[in-house]
């Protein structure tokens, strides 16, 4: 009778010491998935607006560019403008990085937004674009003006899905 209580309590034990295990198994994965959901609900929104831009002396412009809204703080608000110059030999590649601004109207679209890419720079170091508000998935290069540039050439970027 003593070896069989003996063996019962061994037998709890270890089942105690395994049933542990598994709830911190448990309470880990929990955690993580909650870590991993918590990320991805805070990911940065990224537009990525892509085109072949007109080129007075190559085939086009390749351009690129990538609009991070971050968390709404203007410090979050970041840009990535990638264009490379086709037809050149060798093509050239040009990267620039930095924070941007949004200010309202457009034209005769008081809803539409203007992206100002460097807007903490210089003017002359400013880039502009910008969409009317019935068609945010299309983006105009704006001139100095902040105006969209009248010709029959495009100068428009397409929102990528």
């Amino acid at each position: 009778m003593r070896k069989l209580c003996i063996v019962l309590v061994i037998a709890t034990l270890i089942s105690s010491c395994n049933s542990k295990k598994k709830e911190d198994t448990v309470e880990t994965a929990v955690k993580d998935s909650t870590t991993v959901s918590t990320e991805k609900s805070t990911a940065a929104k990224v537009d990525v607006y892509e085109g072949l831009l007109p080129c007075a002396d190559c085939s086009g412009i390749e351009t690129v560019l990538k609009i991070y809204q971050g968390d709404g703080t203007m410090e979050s608000h970041k840009f990535e403008l990638y264009t490379i110059y086709k037809g050149k030999s060798p093509e050239k590649e040009f990267v620039e990085k930095g924070t941007f601004n949004t200010e309202r109207g457009l034209e005769n679209d008081p809803n539409g937004t203007i992206y100002v890419l460097n807007w903490d720079k210089p003017a002359e170091n400013q880039i502009y674009y910008g969409y009317y508000s019935a068609d945010p998935e299309k983006v105009y290069m704006l001139d100095r003006e902040k105006k969209i540039i009248k010709s029959e050439l495009n100068y428009a970027l397409t929102l990528k899905k």
